[in-house]
C-alpha cells in the first residue's frame, strides 16, 4: 500500500479555540474514504489540511510522501483534485473551459493561455466520461447544481490527480441528481482505480457504493476510523451526532433514522 496522505497527530487552534485535537489519518492509493462529523465538528478546517491550503497548529501532514513546510505547495496541489459545490465564478463560462481550467489550477481562464489538441481532446473525454457531451458548450449559469457537479469532479480528474476530495458534493441536490452524481464518483472507481479520495458529508444516505474507509468526527477529535463497514454503526455515529439514531445497510449505501419511539 502506498501513502497518499498521512495526517500524524494534527491539532490546529484559532482564536484560543481548538478545532482539531490530534487527528491522525493515513489514506493509500486506490481507497475511498468519508469523513463524517456533524456541522461544527472540524471536517473541513481537516479538509483543508488535506488540500495543502492550511496548515496545522502542530503535527505533520504529509500527502504524496511530500512534507507540508518543506514543499513547494503550488506544485503539491497540481496532484490534488479539489471538487467544491460552491464554486465561484466571475464569468460566465462553457462547461468545457471550466473543465479546462483544471489543468492551469485556476478558477477562471487565463488570459493568453491556449489549451493544446491533446488538452482539448482530454477535457472532452472528461465531460463525456460524467455523462455531460452534450451539454459541453452550455455556460455555467444555465446548469443545474447537479450538472456543476458533475462538470466539477471532471474539472478535478483532468489534471490527473492522485487525491480526489469532494467537500459535500450533494449539497442543494434532489434526489435524482444526487443518485446521477453518485453513480458518477462510483464509476471513478474503475475508471481511475489508482486515485484515493475523500468525500465530506453529514449524511450517510450521501456516501458511495464504493466508499472503503470512514473517519468520523466530533469536536475536533476521532470517534471511529478504519473499514467503512466496521466504523460506520450505529454506536459509532450516535456517539459522533451526539443523538441516538439506527444506522442501516442495504445494497452497498447507509441510512440513518432516529431510534424508534423517540420525537425528534
Amino acid at each position: 500500500m502506498t501513502p497518499v496522505l498521512e495526517l500524524a497527530d494534527v491539532t490546529f487552534r484559532r482564536n484560543g479555540k481548538q478545532i482539531i485535537d490530534g487527528i491522525s489519518l493515513t489514506v493509500n492509493e486506490g481507497e475511498h474514504w468519508a469523513l463524517l462529523g456533524p456541522n461544527g465538528a472540524g471536517k473541513s478546517t481537516l479538509l483543508g489540511f488535506c488540500a495543502a491550503v492550511t496548515f496545522p497548529t502542530s503535527g505533520t501532514v504529509r500527502i504524496l510522501g511530500e512534507q507540508m513546510g518543506r514543499v513547494d505547495l503550488a506544485k503539491l496541489r497540481h496532484h490534488i483534485g479539489h471538487v467544491n459545490p460552491r464554486h465561484q465564478l466571475q464569468y460566465s463560462l462553457t462547461v468545457r473551459d471550466v473543465v479546462m481550467t483544471g489543468i492551469t489550477a485556476t478558477i477562471d481562464t487565463p488570459m493568453r493561455w491556449t489549451a493544446s489538441s491533446q488538452e482539448s481532446a482530454r477535457a472532452d473525454a472528461m465531460i463525456a466520461a460524467v455523462g455531460l457531451a452534450h451539454k459541453a458548450d452550455d455556460v455555467w449559469p444555465t446548469l443545474s447544481q447537479g450538472e456543476r457537479g458533475r462538470t466539477l469532479i471532471a474539472r478535478a480528474l483532468i489534471a490527473e490527480p492522485r487525491l480526489l476530495l469532494l467537500d459535500e458534493p450533494s449539497t442543494g441536490l434532489d434526489v435524482a441528481a444526487r443518485e446521477q452524481l453518485l453513480e458518477t464518483i462510483d464509476s471513478l472507481d474503475q475508471t481511475h482505480p489508482e486515485v484515493a479520495s475523500i468525500l465530506v458529508t453529514h449524511h450517510l444516505e450521501e456516501l458511495p457504493i464504493t466508499t472503503t474507509h470512514a473517519l468520523l468526527i466530533s469536536e475536533g477529535r476521532t470517534v471511529a476510523s478504519g473499514p467503512a463497514r466496521e466504523t460506520i454503526s450505529t454506536e459509532t455515529v450516535s456517539e459522533a451526532f451526539a443523538h441516538p439514531v439506527v444506522v442501516g445497510f442495504d445494497e452497498g449505501r447507509w441510512t440513518a433514522r432516529a431510534k424508534a419511539g423517540r420525537i425528534v
